[in-house]
């Protein structure tokens, strides 16, 4: 029997799984308890009051609000040249906790997110364990698959279900936004991959209600923020094709270059959906990309009572959609969806001999080169495994892990059962509103989103409403509550964004608190 080779003397045995497990049983003690604190205060939402828990502050399970001069004293984050340990770990961990929003209270209806879940706490464990990179399939085999099927299985519900469609993860909906934008032009104008826009006058078009991403990647690209053109919408916040149509031409009149339309499906403030059909026509007239901004909303195609907002989606040549927001899967999660990779692949790819050796698939790909090596048919998107000749990232996380394990866990069936509940939630509220003379609903009902829009005891005078709004939403904090607001034609209105766990005595509830800062307010 050969023995194994002796240890050099001064190395020591390597104990990092148990470094692992004690302080993944340290930091489980106090995130456990967090989590838990937000379930025993859905309890009493109904009140329209949390419960009251000691700190520096007024403070509930949502969160100890403090303005930043005064959290900085109170969570005095030290960075020591000799280690803390453990000790010095925990400590700032606990109040880490403290002292940020507990998203996973009912009262957090802020944002167009909520918390995660059960499955999403292990996802994102996974990925750290795992640590690895996803540009290139050597060193993230297992997520690469994990990747590619998560992808090209959404983009088959989306009507993408030719061979080469699929899609990639992206960093955000703003990402998957941009990156449309790259795809786009140097798809259609592939001369400015390498010389640029060479004094041209590119142009795009997206709703007057669109997403700020499209104006940022334009400053980004280089085409200006004024290259972007707001198109006029309707009465419920949806772009109007005719006015579409009219841009384009004036675009094209005035000497510049149309190449790409963004219509959205569930707009920031109001969750409107764009004419999708009526959009990709006037695409289909000037020979523009027509791209789908659906990071809010996009998830909807899982809901057979409600994906008919997206009618005609299948005629986009790109679609965003964020699973972190519908979905509850942990930040970030984003995906670009496109009906052909290899249009992708050659917008996007740059040699890079140190990082790309070969996208063929060891085992098929090249058997089928030998088979036919003078073939000139273009590579069929399941040979690019290097994602990132896809992307502008070079570092790329494994994101798309979590979709798949929620997927997994929860099953297509399971996302239509929450995203159903939570639109009961916002027409439950809407109704809530509708049916209370001191406020006054701004929104449709039932909503297009899961948003619900309204005011508070309306003025006349929209710097009053302002006034009021921004002075409940912030008195709304200490009593477990946290919305925004946004500014409309007669002043700033509460924006209130329900999720799945919404129940309705969280709904009373706020409406309830609302009414309670409301009464004494003077304007």
């Amino acid at each position: 029997m050969t023995s194994l080779p002796s240890r050099p003397a001064e190395e020591k045995p390597l104990a990092r799984a148990d470094e692992v497990d004690d302080l993944l049983n340290s930091i489980q003690k106090l995130i456990i308890p967090f989590i838990r604190s937000a379930d025993e205060d859905a309890a009493i939402k109904h009140t329209g009051h949390g419960l009251a828990i000691e700190g520096q502050g007024p403070r509930t399970a949502l969160v100890e609000h403090h303005p930043p001069n005064k959290l900085k004293s109170l969570f005095d984050v030290q960075l020591p040249d000799a280690s803390q340990g453990k000790t010095g770990l925990l400590e700032i961990v606990e109040k880490l906790l403290k002292y940020s929003v507990n998203t996973w209270d009912q009262g957090f209806m802020d944002k167009l997110y909520a918390s995660t879940n059960a499955v999403g706490v292990v996802s994102e464990l996974l990925l750290a364990v795992l640590n690895t990179n996803l540009h290139v399939y050597q060193v993230s085999p297992a997520l690469t698959i994990v990747e590619k099927t998560s992808s090209k299985a959404l983009a088959n519900l989306f009507g993408f279900t030719g061979a080469h469609g699929g899609g990639i993860s992206q960093p955000g909906g703003s990402a998957s936004n941009a990156t449309s934008i790259a795809i786009a032009r140097n798809t259609l104008h592939p001369e400015t991959k390498t010389d640029g826009i060479n004094g041209r006058r590119f142009t795009l078009f997206t709703s007057a209600h669109g997403h700020y991403s499209l104006e940022k990647a334009a400053q980004m690209f280089g085409f200006g923020s004024s290259a972007v053109i707001g198109v006029a919408v309707d009465k419920q916040g949806r772009m109007l094709p005719s006015a579409l149509d009219e841009a384009i031409q004036k675009s094209k009149d005035a000497g510049e270059v149309p190449f790409y339309v963004n219509a959205t499906a569930g707009t920031t403030v109001l969750g409107s959906y764009d004419p999708i059909s009526a959009i990709a026509d006037v695409c289909q007239k000037h020979k523009l990309w027509l791209h789908i901004d659906g990071s809010w909303g996009g998830p909807v195609i899982f809901s057979s009572a409600q994906k008919h907002k997206l009618a005609g989606i299948e005629r986009a040549d790109s679609i965003g959609v964020t699973p972190h927001k519908m979905l509850s899967v942990p930040m970030t999660c984003s995906f670009l969806l496109g009906k052909d990779m290899r249009q992708f692949q050659k917008a996007m790819t740059l040699p890079a001999g140190y990082l790309f050796h070969s996208n063929e698939d060891e085992d098929d790909s090249i058997a089928d080169t030998t088979a036919n090596p003078v073939s000139s048919e273009p590579r069929p998107e399941a040979e690019i495994w290097d994602l990132a000749d896809l992307t502008p990232q070079c570092g790329r996380r494994g994101d798309a892990l979590k979709l798949a394990l929620s997927w997994i866990y929860y099953g297509s069936s399971g996302f239509e059962a929450s995203i159903d509940a939570a639109f009961s939630a916002a027409s439950t509220l809407a109704s809530l509103v509708s049916s209370n003379p001191k406020f006054t609903l701004v929104s449709e009902n039932p909503p297009p989103c899961w948003q619900v829009c309204f005011y508070y005891n309306k003025q006349e005078d929209a710097e009053k409403n302002s006034k009021i709004t921004e002075t409940i939403t912030r008195a709304l904090i200490p009593m477990g509550f946290m919305v925004d607001y946004a500014p409309g034609e007669h002043g700033k209105f509460f924006r209130v964004v329900v999720n799945p766990a919404t129940r309705k005595g969280t709904l009373e509830g706020l409406i309830k608190a609302i009414e309670e800062v409301g009464q004494d307010l003077k304007v």
